[in-house]
């Protein structure tokens, strides 16, 4: 219980838990409208904006979520262009936002303790101003997708189907790319640049081998991002580990876990049918 009286961790746990809400509430959409890749995108756009930021004096987080507010609409211009290999959008924006960053980063000579926190993420690195920026525009992310989600489901599945119904689907998903970059440049804060993309999708691919429906996907996404987050963090204070790598190594294990789980029930299931149909009486209940 230590760690909770430590002002620092306190911040990270806060921040982290903020981070692992609103990663699945954008990862579920993602993975089903098969866009898993759009978190590197926004990963290494966010980098350029840090590294924008320290060429400038401005504040790197607001840098990057200028910058990926900026990449999300250039995105969404590209699609409309290339709707059937709209995948090309993603690609042009992470050769532009690697290229960008490297060519700041030499320019800026960041290579400094400050910029590691941002590839890698630090819990000694989150300040009260952070904490506060991933509050609100936590809280403005999860309202948004709240209003959404109704549209963002049909979209998801049946993007023509939900036009035909009167959706005004370009808006809605400029509107969800851009909640996806916000959502991106304040979890890089968390986990690091390099590692946010996971905090997307793991915990939605592992809820996915235990959800029945939707609503429950989402809960067990939630669930496994948090304890992720929570355990992770806990390890690394005790073990003095990178904190981005660790909570990601604990949402990939809880990933197997969840594999392994489902393996094991559909095996149950497979063995108790094949008994039912060899013994037609324990069938009928006699």
């Amino acid at each position: 219980m230590e760690i909770l009286r430590l002002a620092f961790m306190q911040r990270a746990f806060l921040a982290g838990i903020i981070v692992a809400i609103l990663c699945p509430t954008i990862g579920i959409f993602l993975v089903l409208r098969r866009q898993s890749m759009m978190g590197d995108m926004f990963s290494h756009l966010s980098l350029a904006g840090v590294a924008l930021g320290f060429i400038t004096g401005i504040y790197p987080l607001a840098a990057a979520l200028t910058l990926s507010l900026a990449a999300a609409a250039a995105v969404e211009v590209l699609r409309r262009n290339y709707r059937i290999f709209s995948d090309l959008a993603i690609a042009i924006h992470i050769s532009a936002g690697t290229s960008l960053a490297v060519i700041l980063i030499s320019l800026s000579r960041a290579y400094n303790a400050d910029l590691f926190s941002y590839l890698f993420g630090s819990v000694i690195a989150i300040s009260r101003r952070d904490l506060y920026l991933i509050s609100a525009v936590g809280l403005l992310i999860i309202v948004i997708i709240s209003l959404l989600r109704k549209e963002l489901f049909y979209i998801a599945f049946d993007e023509d189907g939900a036009r035909a119904a009167g959706i005004r689907v370009d808006v809605v998903n400029t509107i969800f790319v851009a909640a996806t970059s916000l959502t991106i440049t304040m979890a890089m804060r968390v986990v690091g640049i390099l590692l946010v993309s996971s905090m997307i999708t793991v915990p939605v691919a592992a809820a996915l081998q235990l959800g029945r429906s939707f609503r429950a996907t989402v809960y067990w996404s939630y669930f496994i991002a948090v304890s992720a987050v929570c355990a992770g963090l806990t390890l690394a204070y005790a073990g003095d580990l990178a904190p981005g790598g660790t909570i990601v190594m604990c949402a990939l294990s809880l990933f197997c876990l969840t594999v392994f789980y489902n393996k094991v029930r559909r095996s149950g299931g497979k063995q108790h049918e094949q008994t039912a149909a060899s013994d037609p009486a324990e069938d009928k209940g006699l």
